[in-house]
């Protein structure tokens, strides 16, 4: 009788540590390589859906900038409590300007192929139309793709690089739009 209570203990054991292991690997995972994202709104339209599921990977800015086109996940400069998803436009030394709803970065119109070729970018409280700004050193401007339903940088500025949280790479839910994001080649 002994014998198998401390059988049944030893696999207990086992099971608990098993779990314990997993949910370390887990946490570290979560905290310093990858973590998932809900696109919460319509900022991202068409490209990303409200209630889709990405996972953001962590890592890579550690090591370099983020680079144009990318989808980036950050904390929000007016709520830090929130993460927003928003598309790097404008990278750090770039004087951006909007003229009659089209986009320029040192004074060539941007073409993003990804976009409605009839949309127009309108202004907003911080970029105002047809003034040109420069990017600061270690900051980013960020749009959402449905340029007339997003809170960007058009309203709250430059993202400074250590909001950003890291860069979308998977999206994962639901499975039927499961796959790599891709981001444009200008």
């Amino acid at each position: 009788m002994f014998a198998i209570l401390k059988r049944i203990f030893a696999v207990f054991f086992e099971v608990i540590q098993t779990i314990v292991l997993a949910l370390a690997i887990f946490v570290v995972i979560y905290l310093f390589a990858a973590q998932p994202h809900q696109v919460k709104g319509a900022s991202m339209m068409p490209n990303l859906v409200d209630g889709e599921y990405i996972l953001t990977e962590k890592v890579s800015y550690r090591f370099r900038s983020p680079k144009r086109g990318e989808v980036v996940i950050f904390k929000a400069p007016d709520k830090p409590e929130l993460d927003y998803i928003k598309r790097v436009i404008g990278l750090p030394g770039e004087k951006i300007r909007i003229i009659n709803g089209t986009l320029y970065i040192n004074d060539v119109p941007l073409r993003e192929d990804y976009l409605n070729p009839s949309l127009q970018i309108s202004s907003g409280r911080f970029l105002k139309e047809n003034e040109t700004y420069t990017v600061p050193e270690s900051s980013f401007i960020v749009f959402g793709d449905n340029r007339s339903h997003s809170s960007d940088s058009r309203e709250f500025g430059p993202v400074k690089k250590e909001a950003i949280i890291g860069v979308a790479l998977i999206r994962y839910w639901p499975l039927d739009t499961l796959g790599k994001i891709k981001n444009p080649t200008y």
